[in-house]
């Protein structure tokens, strides 16, 4: 059924009433405050209408109508209106990562931490995935008895945190010659090409294809977000908001945050064409709990992923602000991580 140009707009004012203060948003106030050339009678027929359709719920008869998952989206989608940060706003999130741009790491955070000081939700950060990633060496380096240090060198970085167990009666040269098998086995594969030769690396390995199933754990491990990877931020913020007063919306809040693997799993696998995602519970999305949103944004600069960020909270966001907070941090790295990234071509020493 097409929507009628005045149903749009009493729906438009009732997700901006309900965003703005929690309270089911009367007829009488939409026609007072509103729209005040029609009556209402008009508007309470409208709002009855959008009921029938399913973007409307009223929790008592004489109350006023609050939006479902399906208006959320739909406002998303086609009524939210393009939101402006303040300078004071913009100048925070220059002003924050202007010195970061070449340390990953505590960009990282520092990004969370934008987020959620600027939306009042808790923010979340999964590091960057390069999908091209690939392996230069590899060396096991001796930590006691049964126990080798597995040392990783990517064209991007250094992976230096997983210990894997190899034979007691194996002794330090021949630990080197396999260091050196296995290096050569997978120099210049990508992270992501190791499941894919799997299995005709351990059928050729011989004695020791324990320790190479255990080098290659390790190595597919790298392609998925590690908890390392991820940053939560602002947690606390969900008590700033009324929803959160009910103990079953905090449950079902903590599911999603006491998890680093669910958070991975709600945001980890955004499309990297699409440049805002959101998630909205109960509508569709099964891997977002009920009474929760999600909208992430993945960012990256001068070709190079610098990773995915977003807010959980209630469905009864601020998608406008979430999103124009998104936009402009995304705007804001792409400046400053490119001008670097430029600086450094243009000296090459």
């Amino acid at each position: 059924m097409k929507m009628s140009d005045r149903k749009k707009k009493i729906l438009q004012i009732v997700v901006d009433e309900y965003i703005n203060t929690a309270v089911p948003v009367s007829s009488k106030n939409i026609a007072e405050k509103h729209l005040t050339g029609v009556s209402s009678a008009t508007v309470r027929n409208e709002l009855a209408s959008l009921e029938e359709l399913g973007y409307l719920t009223q929790f008592h008869t004489s109350g006023g109508r609050v939006p479902s998952p399906q208006a959320y989206r739909f406002y998303i989608e086609e009524l939210m209106q393009k939101g402006n940060l303040s300078e004071k706003d913009l100048d925070y999130i220059e002003n924050s990562f202007r010195n970061k741009a070449g340390d990953v790491e505590h960009l990282i955070k520092d990004v969370s931490k934008v987020i959620s000081d600027l939306t009042d939700y808790t923010s979340v950060a999964i590091g960057p995935h390069d999908e091209e990633e690939r392996i230069r060496s590899l060396a096991m380096l001796p930590c006691g008895e049964g126990k080798v240090l597995l040392v990783i060198v990517t064209n991007v970085r250094i992976l230096r945190d997983t210990f894997i167990d190899v034979p007691e009666t194996m002794g330090d040269e021949e630990l080197r010659n396999a260091s050196q098998v296995i290096s050569k086995l997978f120099e210049g594969k990508t992270l992501l090409q190791v499941k894919d030769v799997e299995e005709k690396v351990l059928s050729e390995f011989g004695q020791y294809r324990q320790v190479m199933s255990e080098v290659i754990e390790a190595l597919k491990s790298y392609t998925h977000p590690r908890d390392e990877d991820i940053v939560l931020t602002g947690a606390e913020k969900i008590f700033n908001h009324p929803e959160y007063a009910d103990i079953e919306n905090v449950k079902n809040f903590l599911t999603v945050i006491s998890s680093k693997d669910k958070i991975a799993e709600i945001i980890g696998d955004e499309d990297d064409e699409i440049q805002i995602n959101v998630k909205i519970g109960s509508s569709g999305d099964a891997d977002v709990p009920e009474d929760c949103s999600v909208v992430t944004a993945t960012y990256s600069a001068g070709g190079k992923n610098l990773g995915t960020y977003g807010v959980i909270g209630p469905i009864r966001m601020d998608y406008t602000k979430v999103i124009t907070v998104l936009e402009n941090v995304g705007r804001a790295l792409e400046d400053i991580v490119g001008s670097k990234n430029k600086d450094k071509e243009d000296d090459p020493k």
